[in-house]
């Protein structure tokens, strides 16, 4: 589609109902034009190996596959294919001029409904994983099975489904994939292939192979009465006769990758009470792994789009990179034993950023003082206490010793339960990092505290950054920073594990899984 018909499309007279508005929204496979109260969706004439629409008798096939599959689960959404036509203005869709391409049309959904949005603000519970589970257990129950579906979980057709998107995957190694992490991957993948072939085919000979949604992802499902899942695969067969628990396992990455383990674990519990699968827990990191890996290329294909900013370029590629070390991170799990993680250092020193990616790939708990204190208090946790004076309110020694005892408890919680934790907190007293030590003696447990560490400078700007981030949980300021520093009792040389979070994340946390034994 070429820059005069986007350009048309972006006016209210293409659409034959009455709109005050159109935006545009662009994918790496279509543009999504979305008025007032409907979307039109046009297919994009490329070929990316996986899919072709590079004809238009393709794209209206593909619209019209679109419109049937989705309607499994969303019915009243998908409104049917309508024609895209020249006009003198440009194009429209209406009028009896020729037809240039074909869209999707849909009834608009509520964005501030739309899972990934409310994940940003925080506003999703486990009742709400409840109703998608329900819905997705009740879709899966009914979803087509046939002996060509059952061929497409074969070990050999997922190997071969790897192997493509590993080729696919090769122009983006040294970007947003290092060649190392791919090697690592792939000989883990072989490996489990391999080692796993009856567990494969049991899951065949016992019907979880379906034709399913393909998609399953937080962006794909909107929180209305009912729970609305839409736009799956329509391209490609293969990426939809899958394992039922591969379905699955997209959502599951997806809540962990938007750091929501909590979540991912409501959705598991209640799928397997609705569905009655209780054998699928042998397959979910392999699926898990899969579904990044996939998510990771494709985030990967969005910097081919043009136009974008240099920010919104870092951004689609330091998504793309999370995607592909989180798949990473799925191959380790099963070397990793539960461990106890401690962060320590001043303020604006990266610790949470660490914490946070160590707790994604490994999918360790994460628990966090500045939550927990605010918790603790009473007290809203976004935004500045107001009388936030330095060791007084919230930040007194003895509301310190009331979150640091707490910390302890979480921690305990955990490793009892079989997880390792990471416990995100400053750590200045030598008194706390040791109460925590005793822990993981008595639980004989690992014990490894990250001691992050960057110029005064580089902590100024982060600190001051944080003044103007809505949703930054830390009322740690500048003004504090050189009276922590002064107090600060530092680990003692070999008692802690050096990060400087002056580079980027992913070389602290390599530095962290090497550590635990986990990379070479």
């Amino acid at each position: 589609m070429d820059e005069k018909l986007i350009k048309s499309l972006l006016e209210a007279a293409a659409y034959p109902e009455p709109t005050a508005a159109v935006r545009l929204v662009e994918t790496h496979v279509s543009f999504i034009f979305i008025t007032d109260h409907f979307v039109y969706k046009v297919k994009k004439a490329v070929d990316y190996g996986f899919l072709d629409f590079t004809t238009l008798d393709r794209r209206r096939f593909y619209c019209g596959e679109e419109v049937r599959l989705n309607r499994r689960l969303c019915p009243e959404v998908y409104l049917g294919v309508v024609e895209l036509r020249e006009t003198a203005e440009g194009a429209g869709f209406y009028g009896g001029g020729k037809v240039v391409d074909y869209a999707v049309k849909m009834k608009r959904l509520p964005q501030e409904r739309m899972l990934d949005h409310l994940l940003g603000e925080g506003a999703v519970c486990a009742a709400d994983m409840v109703r998608i589970a329900q819905a997705v257990a009740s879709f899966h129950a009914g979803a087509e099975r046939a002996p060509q579906i059952d061929a497409c979980a074969s070990p050999g057709a997922i190997g071969e489904n790897w192997e493509q998107n590993f080729r696919q995957s090769a122009p983006f190694v040294g970007s947003t994939l290092l060649a190392g992490e791919l090697a690592e991957i792939r000989q883990w993948v072989d490996a489990f292939l391999s080692g796993n072939k009856t567990l494969f085919h049991t899951r065949i000979a016992g019907g979880f192979i379906r034709d399913c949604d393909g998609d399953l992802h937080s962006g794909n499902i909107c929180l209305t009465d009912p729970v609305c899942i839409f736009d799956c695969i329509e391209f490609s067969e293969k990426f939809r006769y899958i394992d039922t628990a591969a379905d699955l396992a997209f959502l599951l990455m997806d809540l962990e990758y938007a750091g929501r383990a909590d979540l991912s674990r409501a959705l598991l519990a209640a799928y397997r009470e609705a569905s009655g699968d209780r054998g699928m827990a042998p397959l979910l990191d392999f699926y898990k792994a899969q579904r990044a890996f996939v998510r990771g290329k494709v985030t990967s294909l969005r910097l081919a789009q043009p136009g974008q900013s240099p920010e919104e370029s870092a951004a689609v590629r330091s998504a793309a990179r999370r995607y592909f070390r989180l798949s990473r991170g799925y191959t380790l799990r099963d070397r990793l034993t539960p461990t106890l993680v401690l962060t320590c250092g001043l303020s604006g020193s990266g610790k949470s950023t660490l914490a946070a990616e160590l707790s994604r790939e490994l999918g360790l708990d994460l628990v966090r003082s500045d939550l927990v204190r605010k918790a603790l208090a009473g007290v809203p946790a976004v935004g500045v206490e107001p009388s936030a004076a330095y060791r007084e309110g919230i930040y007194s020694e003895k509301m310190d010793r009331t979150t640091y005892g707490t910390l302890l408890v979480e921690a305990e919680r955990s490793l009892s339960g079989g997880r390792g934790i990471v416990v995100d907190a400053t750590f200045r007293r030598r008194q706390d990092r040791e109460r925590f030590r005793q822990l993981a003696a008595r639980l004989e447990v690992p014990f490894l505290i990250l001691e992050t560490r960057c110029s005064s400078e580089a902590a100024r700007e982060r600190l001051e950054r944080r003044r103007h981030d809505p949703a930054e949980v830390s009322d740690a300021r500048w003004e504090q920073y050189q009276r922590q520093q002064a107090e600060f009792e530092f680990p003692a040389p070999g008692e802690s594990l050096l990060i400087d979070s002056a580079l980027p994340v992913w070389d602290g946390a390599d530095r962290v899984l090497a550590a635990m034994g986990l990379l070479a």
